[in-house]
């Protein structure tokens, strides 16, 4: 299909897929903090409790570019 092999499509998908998924989970995060009116202190916490799992997938690409898996 178009020249593109299945490993390439899922390398794609996870890369660019998963990272706009991210930036719209960052999107709710901080619409859900606006709208509870969180404050300062709680938009932090939200930001940090929430998008902490996100830290991981970022870290695991930034390894594997590194060390070329």
């Amino acid at each position: 299909m178009l020249g593109i092999s299945e490993e390439q499509l899922a390398e794609f998908g996870m890369t660019f897929g998963l990272g706009a998924f991210m930036l719209y989970m960052l999107f709710i995060i901080g619409e859900l903090a606006w709208k509870s009116k969180a404050g300062k202190l709680g938009t932090f916490v939200l930001f940090f409790v929430l998008a902490f799992g996100m830290l991981g997938f970022v870290a695991k690409f930034i390894i594997q570019k590194m060390w070329g898996i």
